[in-house]
């Protein structure tokens, strides 16, 4: 499910702040527009999946007639020439599933005799190995 939030795009001397008023002022920054706005999608797509893991509602969006990038800007005490409103849009499941969600290969080492026994047993050493480190974490 796409979610679209507005975001006011700030122009500063090293490149661009973001912020989402919506979201309780949730802010990023990138070096140029485009890096802005790719921030901003990887910020948004975080806070949303936070809020999903974490069982709760993600905030209504407003309308983007209904951001005064002006008024923003007073309130933040930032210049707001050069800056704009812009629509942030993220498929939050499907950012997550290629960006948090995503598996990393990991070489070890362990003694041939614990190899040889687990082998025997159809042990799946990822699995044993993610469960053991979630526990650890746990702990």
């Amino acid at each position: 499910m796409l979610s679209i939030y507005p975001a006011c795009f700030f122009k500063e001397d090293n490149g661009y702040s973001v912020i989402f008023p919506d979201l309780n002022w949730l802010a990023t920054c990138g070096k140029s527009e485009r890096d802005a706005m790719s921030m901003a999608v990887e910020c948004l797509a975080g806070y949303l999946f936070s809020l999903e893991r974490d069982g709760e509602q993600f905030p209504e969006p407003s309308a983007i007639c209904d951001i005064s990038i002006e008024d923003i800007a007073k309130e933040l005490d930032v210049e707001s020439e050069n800056s704009f409103v812009s629509m942030v849009a993220v498929d939050v499941s499907d950012y997550a599933r290629n960006h948090f969600e995503k598996s990393v290969r990991k070489t070890l080492t362990i003694p041939a005799w614990l190899n040889t026994a687990a082998s025997e047993k159809h042990i799946n050493f990822s699995h044993t190995l993610q469960e053991a480190l979630i526990a650890k974490l746990k702990s």
